[in-house]
């Protein structure tokens, strides 16, 4: 018997196939039944009917329960109703393993619940769809980089020191090593590859004990941190609209089962291929004033600003050139204005916000170490990072995105938790 995939149901109508998945619902009417089957691939509706099998096969069919693993033999059909849906109009079924009561029922259950149970509601149809949507956003990040000529550098999760000068830092004892921190960033490190390859990236999760509780934020989350030798900041934020453009691209070419299934306007992703809006800070809190914010000259933009901005313009907007006060010690300064950094900060519509992070970074060893010292951090923790602007020393700039809040504006979800397998929250830890 030939065994497929449920995504290939398409290339086998009239043909008599198997499958293997779960159950995960179940209607009958006494004369037949419809399973709804999962196999990871895709989605399926078996129909058994009481008078095309026999009595054996038919008390098969009604024991099984929700989320049974099943192999189910019949002709590939075409949904009656339904485009590009396809049917199987059973002959066997067989069951692998008869599931408990299953625990998520069809009732509503709160996200304490729902997460808590993480670990079976990954199976919904939903949560299939996002996780799938980020499978194909990671790989579509890393072909856009490796076309444009980055070289995957993978940097520590154990560092010595922090990236940033923050104290948000989960710290540990590291042996005889005296202190370690886990990771927030791999920028410094891929800084320093940029002598060996030029452009570099890496890919993994990072760690920040931030205490927060937004939508937004997470403990442990996944970024993609990437640096260029000899680009400026102009041609960096060039590099990150064209990434996102072409992730777009590929996403409504690619993944209209994930956009369907979250009822994702896609519409709402194709404004977003125009040009991106630019604002220096000073604009946006011109802007963000007349909205009502009461925001102050030089402060960062909060969560509620971004939100208040980007609910106003249906592309993603940059804000660059923040006050250089409320940024890291690395970025460089606006040769028009010393007061403000060659940064930017990578919004997304709808009121998402923040999805990227990038700058110029300093490429002076004297002006680099003075910023050090006035950050108030250890030189000689930065000593292996200052060597890069003693041995060729070159203009340089970086950036970085979080995969989860990428995916979670792409795919229309609400909370960054949903966009990652197991979230890891300052109120959770498991499963």
């Amino acid at each position: 018997m030939k065994f497929i995939n449920i995504k290939e149901l398409g290339d086998c109508v009239g043909d008599e196939v198997t499958v293997k998945g779960w159950v995960y619902n179940i209607r009958s009417s006494g004369k037949i039944a419809f399973l709804q089957i999962r196999d990871g691939s895709g989605f399926t509706q078996a129909i058994v009917e009481k008078s095309s099998v026999d009595d054996s096969m038919w008390e098969v069919t009604q024991s099984v329960t929700m989320e049974s693993s099943v192999e189910i033999t019949g002709i590939v059909s075409s949904h009656p109703k339904m485009e590009n849906t396809f049917e199987i109009q059973v002959s066997s079924v067989s069951v692998i393993h008869t599931a408990e009561e299953y625990p998520i029922s069809k009732k509503e259950h709160g996200p304490d619940f729902l997460l808590d149970n993480r670990h079976l509601w990954i199976r919904s149809k939903k949560q299939w769809a996002i996780l799938r949507l980020r499978s194909s956003v990671y790989g579509y990040i890393e072909e856009y980089l490796r076309e444009e000529g980055f070289v995957r550098f993978d940097s520590p999760i154990i560092t010595p020191s922090a990236c940033e000068g923050t104290t948000e830092l989960f710290e540990f004892e590291y042996f005889d090593l005296d202190k370690a921190y886990l990771s927030q960033s791999g920028q410094l490190y891929l800084e320093a590859g940029i002598g060996a390859f030029g452009r570099v990236y890496d890919f993994g999760p990072v760690f920040r004990a931030e205490k927060s509780k937004t939508r937004r934020h997470l403990t442990e989350f996944w970024m993609m941190d990437a640096e260029a030798a000899f680009v400026e900041h102009e041609e960096n934020m060039k590099i990150q609209e064209n990434l996102v453009h072409y992730v777009l691209r590929k996403v409504l070419e690619n993944n209209d089962t994930e956009l369907e299934i979250l009822k994702r306007d896609k519409k709402n992703l194709e404004k977003a291929l125009n040009p991106f809006l630019r604002m220096t800070h000073k604009e946006a809190i011109t802007e963000l004033k007349k909205l009502g914010s009461d925001i102050r000259e030089d402060d960062d933009l909060g969560a509620e600003d971004e939100k208040i901005l980007t609910e106003q313009h249906d592309t993603p907007i940059f804000i660059e050139k923040y006050p250089a006060k409320v940024k890291a010690f690395y970025m460089k300064r606006d040769p028009e204005d010393e007061s403000r950094a060659l940064c930017s900060d990578l919004l997304a519509p709808e009121g998402y916000g923040e999805i990227f992070g990038g700058s110029e970074r300093e490429s002076d060893y004297d002006v680099l170490l003075k910023s050090i010292h006035n950050h108030n951090l250890p030189e000689e923790d930065f000593k292996w990072y200052l060597d890069a602007r003693r041995y060729g020393s070159v203009p340089h700039s970086g950036f970085g995105i979080g995969l989860e809040r990428l995916v979670a504006w792409i795919g229309g979800v609400k909370h960054v938790r949903e966009t990652i397998p197991f979230p890891r929250m300052i109120t959770r830890k498991s499963p």
